[in-house]
Order: C-alpha cells, then sequence, then structure tokens
C-alpha cells in the first residue's frame, strides 16, 4: 500500500501510519479509499495482529477529510444512481468492515482531524487525542453544501446524543481537544508525541473490539424519535434548520433526515439511509455549486492560480501599514501572526500605539484559549512597532496604505512612504472604492503601486482584493499574491473600477434595499427578504454595519469626482438626513435600527422619511422582492465582466461569497447565472428592467452567450485563459 504503512511490535499491536505521498496533509482520495478495505482486510486475518493503532505520518494533522474533486467527480459523473450510490458506499462499507473486524482499533489522533478524517477515527473503537489547542475535531461538510458521508450522522449521534450531534453537523462546528472529551467524542487526552503509546495501552489492557451501538444494550443518548424527551430534538430541529437556512440548503435537511431515520434501524442499515441521502444531496445544484466554488476554487486560488507567471516568487519579511485603526490594527494582526515584522505608523503617537493595543487584544484571545504559549505570544506582539516616524519605513518590502477615504489624504502618505522604499517594494493602497489609477498619480513608480482591499473585520474575513491600476506591473501583482498567500487569505485579481468589484456589487443589494424603502415597503419585510435571499443580513441592517455616514462620504466624493455624470443611487436623500441627524449606524449606535436594546428594533422615525405603503406579505411577494435583490447584485456582476473589471468566474464567484456574503448555497453570481441559464436569467432581468428600470438592464455580452446556448465556466473557463 503507498497510503498507509504497517508496523507490528512484540505485542501484537499493528502500529497503521496514515501518509499520503506528496502531499502535506492526509485527504481521503480514491486511492486511500481503495486501500482502506486492504487495510482491513490484514488486520483481520493476520494472526499476529492482536489490535491497530492508527495515526498520522503527517506534523500537519491526521486527515482534513475527503479529497472532493477526486470522490465526489467519480459520484456525480457516475453513469446512473445506482453507480453514483455504489461509488458513495465505498467508504462507509470499508469503516463499516473497520469496526467490526473483531480486533481493537484506536485513532491516536495526532493532528486534526476533519471530515472524513474524523469520521475514520469514530470508526475505530477508542480515540486519543493529543494536548494541543491547534487540533481541530469536527464535520464542517455542510460548509461546501453537503453533510458527513461516512458514517459521521450516525456514529456522532450514537455517541452524543440527537442534540449535540445535529449542532455541530449543522454548524460545521469544530472541537478542541477538551471539548471533544468533554462532549464524548474522543476518550482520552494524551501529552503530545504520546498519543499512539496511549492508545495501545489502551489495546493492551484489554480493549473491547466493539462499538457501544453494536451492543445489544445500547440505548441512544437523550432519546430517538419515539422516546418522550428524544421527539424534542426532531419537531424543535425541523423548526431551528428552516430559520436557519431559510430552505435555501438541502443538505440542513437531508441531514436531518438521515439522523431520523437511521436512529431507528441497525447500524449497517442506518449507513445505507445516510449513504442515499448522501448521493441525493451531491447531485443538488447547490452541493454542485459550493463543492466547486468553496472548494475547488478556492484551492485553486490558495494555491496562487491567478498568479502571473516567470515572476520569482517573493516573501514579504518587513510590512509597514499606514493608519492605525480597526482596519490598519487588523492588517497589522494578520501580518504579526504570519510572522511579518510589522511598522505601524499613525498621525500621533497615541492612536499608534491604540492600533497595537488592539493587536495585542486579539493575541491575548489565543493565549487565553491555549492556542499559543506566552512565550510565542511575546515574540509576536514584539513584532509591531508603534510609531509616527516615516523612517522606519525603510527596509520595508511592502506598505499597505489604511487611511481615510479622502484622495488628498492618501495622496500625502503615498509621497511620504514611496521616499523611504527601496526599489521594487510595493505600495498597496487599501481603499475600498477610489480608482487605483487615480490614487497612482500620486505615485512616482506607478508600477509598483497596487490595490490591496481588505474586509472588515480583518482578522476573520478571509478574502483580499488586488487591484490592477493601468500601469500596474506583474512584479506587483505577484508580490502582493504572494503577500496575501503568506498572511493565509484568498486572493482575487481584478482590474481599477469605481467601487472595484466587491464594493461596487456590495453597494447594489443596499440600493436595491433602499428602493424598496422608497417604493414603502416595511423595513421589517425588505430584510426578512434579504436574509431569506440566503445573505447573512438584510440590506437595511446590512447598511447599518457598513455605517450610513461612509456611504454619506463615499457619494459626495463621487459627486465631486463625478460631476455632471453623477446620479444619486436609490434612497441617498434618505441616508443623508439620517446622517445630518446623526445616524451613522452601528457604530453609533443609531441608524435604521437602534441598538440601545437587545435584540436591536427598527427606528421609530424611519416612518417618517419613508411611509410605509406595503406591510402586507404574500409568497408571490416575497419571491418578486427576493429575485430582485439577487438578480440586482448578478445583473452587477456581468457588468464588471463585460467592463473587463473581471474575467476569472472562479474569482467573480469566490469574491462575492467571501467579500460580500452573496448567498453561498447560488455558488455565486456567475454560477447562479449560469445554472439559472441565460436565456431564462435574461428573460426575468428584461422583465424587472420594464418594471422597475435600467437598473436591471443586462449588457448584451448575456444576449450573446444566451443566444448561443453559452455559460460563463464553459465559455470562460480558467484553463482556456491560461491557454
Amino acid at each position: 500500500m503507498e497510503n498507509f504503512k504497517i508496523d507490528v511490535d512484540a505485542d501484537g499491536i499493528a502500529l497503521i501510519t496514515f501518509d499520503v505521498p506528496g502531499r502535506s496533509m492526509n485527504t481521503l482520495t480514491s486511492s486511500v479509499m481503495a486501500e482502506i478495505p486492504q487495510l482491513v482486510d490484514r488486520i483481520k486475518t493476520d494472526d499476529a495482529i492482536k489490535g491497530a493503532v492508527i495515526t498520522s505520518g503527517k506534523t500537519s494533522g491526521f486527515c482534513a477529510g475527503a479529497d472532493l474533486g477526486d470522490i465526489a467527480g467519480g459520484m456525480i459523473g457516475g453513469a446512473s444512481l445506482q453507480d453514483a450510490y455504489d461509488a458513495g458506499w465505498k467508504m462507509n462499507g470499508a469503516l463499516r468492515a473497520l469496526e467490526t473486524c473483531g480486533k481493537p482499533v484506536a485513532a491516536a489522533i495526532n493532528g486534526l482531524a476533519l471530515g472524513g478524517g474524523l469520521e475514520l477515527t469514530l470508526a475505530c473503537h477508542y480515540r486519543v487525542v493529543e494536548n494541543d489547542n491547534k487540533i481541530q475535531l469536527g464535520l464542517p461538510e455542510i460548509k461546501v453544501g453537503l453533510f458527513p458521508g461516512g458514517g459521521g450522522t450516525q456514529r456522532l449521534t450514537r455517541l452524543i446524543g440527537v442534540q449535540p450531534a445535529m449542532m455541530a453537523m449543522t454548524e460545521g462546528k469544530s472541537f478542541r481537544p477538551n471539548d471533544a472529551k468533554g462532549a464524548g467524542i474522543v476518550h482520552e487526552i494524551a501529552e503530545k508525541g504520546q498519543s499512539v503509546e496511549a492508545a495501545k495501552t489502551w489495546i493492551k489492557n484489554g480493549g473491547k473490539a466493539v462499538q457501544p451501538w453494536d451492543d445489544k444494550s445500547f440505548k441512544l443518548p437523550g432519546g430517538g424519535p419515539y422516546h418522550p424527551a428524544g421527539i424534542q430534538n426532531f419537531l424543535v430541529g425541523n423548526a431551528m434548520i428552516r430559520k436557519q437556512t431559510y430552505g435555501n440548503y438541502p443538505a440542513a435537511t437531508n441531514l436531518m433526515k438521515a439522523v431520523y431515520e437511521g436512529v431507528q434501524v441497525p447500524m449497517d442499515a442506518a449507513l445505507r439511509i445516510e449513504t442515499r441521502y448522501f448521493i441525493k444531496t451531491l447531485m443538488t445544484p447547490q452541493a454542485q455549486a459550493m463543492i466547486r466554488s468553496l472548494f475547488l476554487s478556492k484551492q485553486e486560488l490558495d494555491k496562487g492560480a491567478v498568479r502571473p507567471a516567470g515572476v520569482p516568487k517573493s516573501d514579504a519579511k518587513k510590512v509597514t501599514v499606514l493608519g492605525a485603526g480597526m482596519m490598519g490594527a487588523g492588517v497589522a494582526y494578520v501580518q504579526v501572526m504570519a510572522g511579518i515584522e510589522t511598522v505601524l505608523i499613525d498621525q500621533t503617537q497615541e492612536a499608534a500605539d491604540k492600533g497595537k493595543a488592539h493587536v495585542e487584544e486579539l493575541l491575548k484571545k489565543r493565549l487565553s484559549r491555549g492556542q499559543m504559549t506566552q512565550e510565542k505570544f511575546d515574540a509576536t506582539l514584539a513584532l509591531v512597532t508603534a510609531t509616527t516616524d516615516y523612517d522606519h519605513i525603510k527596509g520595508s518590502d511592502l506598505v499597505i496604505e489604511a487611511v481615510f477615504e479622502n484622495r488628498e489624504i492618501k495622496a500625502d502618505v503615498t509621497k511620504r512612504a514611496e521616499a523611504q522604499l527601496a526599489e521594487g517594494a510595493v505600495f498597496g493602497s487599501n481603499t475600498s472604492t477610489l480608482p487605483i489609477t487615480g490614487l497612482a498619480e500620486a505615485s512616482v513608480r506607478p508600477e509598483d503601486f497596487i490595490g490591496i482591499h481588505f474586509f472588515s473585520p480583518v482578522d476573520k474575513m478571509m478574502l483580499v482584493e488586488i487591484i490592477l491600476g493601468e500601469k500596474t506591473g506583474p512584479a506587483a501583482i505577484a508580490k502582493a499574491i504572494d503577500y496575501v498567500l503568506k498572511i493565509k487569505k484568498t486572493p482575487i485579481v481584478v482590474n481599477d473600477s469605481r467601487g472595484f468589484y466587491t464594493s461596487r456589487c456590495f453597494s447594489t443589494f443596499l440600493m436595491e434595499g433602499m428602493a424598496m424603502l422608497e417604493e414603502g415597503y416595511a423595513p421589517a419585510l425588505i430584510d426578512n427578504v434579504g436574509r431569506m435571499t440566503g445573505m447573512p443580513r438584510g440590506p437595511l441592517e446590512m447598511h447599518d454595519d457598513v455605517a450610513l455616514d461612509l456611504s454619506y462620504k463615499i457619494a459626495k466624493q463621487t459627486a465631486i469626482d463625478l460631476g455632471d455624470a453623477y446620479v444619486p443611487s436609490e434612497g441617498a436623500d434618505i441616508v443623508a438626513r439620517m446622517v445630518e441627524g446623526g445616524r451613522y449606524g452601528r457604530k453609533n449606535g443609531k441608524g435604521f435600527y437602534d441598538y440601545d436594546t437587545k435584540p436591536k428594533t427598527l427606528w421609530a422615525g424611519l416612518s417618517e422619511l419613508a411611509p410605509v405603503k406595503f406591510d402586507d406579505s404574500t409568497p408571490e411577494l416575497v419571491d418578486e422582492l427576493k429575485t430582485r435583490l439577487l438578480y440586482r447584485q448578478a445583473v452587477e456582476v456581468a457588468r464588471c465582466w463585460a467592463e473587463g473589471v473581471i474575467d476569472d468566474p472562479r474569482e467573480a464567484d469566490l469574491g462575492a461569497i467571501l467579500g460580500w456574503g452573496f448567498a453561498p448555497w447560488s455558488g455565486g453570481p456567475i454560477t447562479l447565472i449560469d445554472q439559472t441559464g441565460l436565456k431564462a436569467f435574461v428573460e426575468t432581468a428584461d422583465r424587472l428592467t420594464t418594471t422597475y428600470g435600467d437598473r436591471f438592464k443586462v449588457p448584451e455580452l448575456l444576449r450573446e452567450m444566451a443566444a448561443k446556448g453559452e455559460t460563463f465556466y464553459g465559455r470562460f473557463a480558467p484553463e482556456k485563459k491560461a491557454a
């Protein structure tokens, strides 16, 4: 076997080392799945083996789960439903054979075990995890539109009960070692490097080779569907899933069905039920869209798929951040976490120190959770130099400018910083709306000037939008991508435009909400429908999060820049009056909502600015409003494509989901258009244009593609772009 190494010791215990060649992390590939039955057969039939311990040969983790690009492709591409089921059953059948092999099998978990990796350990009779808070154990499949398909829905439920198992799986929750032990997912915690010995000790002390659910006396913790207490889990859980997903995610519903039906039958039948629902889910448009965007495309972009070829790899050692506010301090934090020496500059020492204090606060959270030692904490914080002195910029490989959205201020700090930079160092502006080409006019070397747009909060948001000015060179692009990958973010590269890609398209969600408000729709209806589309918040509450005064300032700057060509956006007058009245959004507790109570409440004064004419809802009205909110964004994405702002479907889709929360179930706006069908999409957009105005008017590119029966992923496939 190429993925497993077996060493049998003098006690007859086989140490099985899981080590996929040529990879930094173990995953369940088709090759691995083919070898597990061989492994089980060896354990079962070799008389010299009295028991087995499975561990990882990787320093990076135990197993990160299934290689969806490898395994799922075979299931989706099957010639028939039976073929798909047979492919899906391979893992379930193999792991069932492992736990019924008749000999005790223990898992020595010496790194993260997620998805199929955890499912492999759940099929072992005993689980030991090392005492390392960097280790995560969980079943996160729901995050890519699936649910556990390797026995996880049945084994985890039988281990810890319906309610905690369903919560863990529907949230994709990860457990640290102590939490996993407390929940009953693992049996023992061993010190680092001692998990194998602890697992062997369990076997030598008479470890039982029978799973709890195969014991005749087994009872489901908390009870099942026909238990007085257990039935509540399904009654309440069904309602909670509907509340959380609005019916957008078949995986969540099918997960509950698999659990509900599976816990009522023996394990062999339960696993067949799980496989059926898993295959049914895998074949939904939602799952296929999410797997492509959130797994396959993300993997490709995280490996630098759009990096210019032929440019030597760079490694930023020292980076200066101009502006120590929440954004700048957030950038400083992710840099020092990546081991980058960071200079944090602001106008006053007090402001710079405040930014460093924010970095310290975030590091303290890691320290308190056991994710960082005191020594590591001290060394990491020491990487930050808070100052007002631009001389400290000397030696920086990169500068990130994160000052106010004001062209004059940005021009001033650009000139001051570039005076200290060596040749080849890159200047990156974190502007969210101002065109990079215009900002680069203040630069003496525009070929090294680029947009590097972070999202707030920086420590949690995984996307970075890299924006090219007209003169930005390939070396600057490559260095920016190398930097983003080093701080463990996902980069997308777009061309210059007002608002670029993410801010420009995201703003249409807010503006369509404002259009509905002006038309007289009830604010609660607007936000409820917004959430029903799959967006993280409704357009009004999200507008509060962004800050109304920021929208107001951007509108004023845009009016100045465009002059007579400026056209106020929907609801601009309402926002202006709110800001002038001191309502800036969530940040000062007063916006469309009042935040001095929990939960927040709609501001009563809003009805004077936008009188309600429609407060009744019907399914038809809700569907129409949902369509408006989604299509408004998708049409703007199509316009960005037609104008050359973005030209890679992977970046367009993943940038939308990670950047502004575009309905993840859809796979992104480009996939939404493709799966709807260009012809049907254009017809609906034309109807919306006739009814509501030119903001829904599609570019001619879409009409041309519709006439030819094309799709974005077909016509603009990444491999075609590379060729």
